[in-house]
């Protein structure tokens, strides 16, 4: 008697009658009139609605398919309620398929019974084609669909602070007073962080729960919505990069009660442009340079990193004091904080040490490469490569053309790892070895280097404003 497992799937387009239980019901009873056995220990159910367009996501479907490559095979073919309940993407059903034959593995749709020969295999292509047609097209429905909607003014995305969602319409809620004045205070002079701190004494929660921060206020004044608008996606999806202005974004008039009136929140638009013209002027933030306590400084307050800023000289800050999610500044200058550290580890006795170059290679994008890893990924490329080849994917003529070129690049990879460690053989030779004391003030090391030898014993550094002090924790 033959044997099968069975593969079951929900997506979110299915109807009630084709549920997990009913497609189980129907597979049972086809194993049983066909003479299958149907094990039991083999029976993938997927939970949740899940998309047939790919694989990745579903957890059972893969466990499936691990299963069905083991030798000897552990069933002879796969019960399904419909070919799209396996896949929607044709390529990668034909690619399956194909792998589970050489395995002596039928897929059977008990729903979509085929013919034997080669009309049945045209057969299931055509299905398996339709299959796929229906997803892309029914993407493209419900993109027309919210298009629609958002033409009309009607509601197309989970209501924003302020309102409720009643029969397909925004509602204002208890929250509206609190956004409006939001919208007034900002234009009386009150700061994106002023504003959170504000209104998060108020009780103004995000639709997630949380305090507002400063990007929360500003998406608030950004949301036409709140001045009885509509705005939505040309592509599909809500402005959710923050790209207010992108021609992508369409913005209709709504049907539901606008919180605040159209010239308050032009006035707000206005604003918030003259903010970020000044903001440009102003020097630029310094969180990606290197500096020796980086990613080390802790805020007291909240545990967030300081952050490197330059107001006049180099200063630290609490990363979250900014967005308003912290209330305490924690504003510190480079220079004060370093010499404090330097001071209270030079008495230190630490054994760790290190390797420093007197005198260090020139910087240059060779030099950074991990040649061992490009050549591995190339060798990488040729095994795959010829799997392809041996289980019928790839003719003899592609598999020696492909083949041909990355052993090509590996070759070339393999010349340039050699001139570079030649190179390096130059540069490196002066080196000393500094105990740790002598690495952090070591004047020829680099501040990545001593940053490195600072995160390889210290866990944090905790700045206690209130206090004036540091707290060094070791690892």
């Amino acid at each position: 008697m033959p044997t099968a497992a069975a593969y079951i799937r929900v997506s979110t387009d299915d109807q009630l009658e084709y549920s997990p239980d009913s497609q189980l019901k129907v597979i049972r009873e086809y194993a049983d009139k066909n003479g299958i056995g149907l094990l039991e220990n083999c029976i993938f159910i997927e939970d949740g609605g899940k998309s047939g367009k790919s694989m990745v996501k579903r957890e059972k479907f893969l466990e499936l398919i691990a299963l069905s490559k083991r030798k000897p095979k552990p069933f002879d073919v796969i019960l399904v309620w419909k070919f799209s309940r396996f896949a929607r993407n044709q390529e990668e059903a034909i690619t399956l398929k194909s792998m589970l034959r050489r395995n002596g593995i039928e897929v059977i749709s008990i729903s979509e019974p085929l013919p034997d020969g080669p009309f049945g295999d045209l057969i299931q292509r055509i299905v398996e084609w339709t299959d796929e047609y229906y997803l892309v097209n029914l993407s493209q429905e419900v993109k027309r669909g919210m298009k629609e909607r958002a033409g009309r003014g009607e509601a197309v995305s989970p209501p924003p602070m302020g309102y409720s969602l009643e029969n397909g319409k925004y509602v204002p809620d208890s929250n509206a007073e609190l956004i409006k004045g939001i919208f007034f205070d900002f234009l009386s002079g009150s700061g994106y962080r002023a504003l959170a701190l504000k209104y998060a004494d108020l009780g103004l929660k995000t639709t997630r729960g949380n305090p507002p921060d400063s990007r929360c206020i500003e998406y608030i004044l950004r949301n036409p919505v709140y001045a009885g608008k509509i705005r939505w996606s040309l592509k599909g999806k809500a402005a959710s990069k923050r790209k207010y202005n992108s021609p992508d974004i369409m913005i209709s008039p709504g049907i539901h009660t606008p919180i605040v009136g159209q010239d308050i929140f032009d006035e707000v638009q206005k604003r918030i442009e003259l903010k970020k013209e000044l903001a440009v002027k102003r020097k630029p933030l310094e969180s990606n340079a290197e500096w020796m306590l980086k990613g080390l400084m802790r805020c007291s307050e909240c545990g967030s990193t300081l952050i490197r800023v330059n107001t006049g000289s180099p200063s630290l800050q609490c990363h979250s004091y900014g967005r308003g999610a912290c209330r305490v500044s924690h504003g510190i200058t480079l220079k004060k904080v370093n010499s404090a550290v330097l001071d209270y580890l030079k008495n230190l006795s630490i054994n760790d040490s290190f390797e420093i170059d007197c005198n260090p290679e020139p910087k240059s994008d060779a030099f950074a490469l991990d040649y061992n890893k490009l050549i591995e990924k190339e060798r990488g490329r040729l095994n795959r490569l010829k799997i392809a080849y041996q289980n019928g994917v790839d003719t003899l003529e592609e598999y020696s053309a492909g083949k041909k070129k990355i052993l090509e690049s590996v070759a070339e990879l393999e010349r340039a790892q050699e001139s570079v460690a030649t190179q390096k053989k130059v540069f490196g030779k002066e080196k000393r070895t500094f105990c740790f004391s002598e690495a952090i003030a070591s004047p020829i090391a680099s501040q990545a280097l001593k940053n490195k030898a600072l995160q390889a014993v210290i866990k944090k550094i905790v700045f206690v404003k209130a206090e004036n002090r540091l707290v060094i924790y070791f690892y």
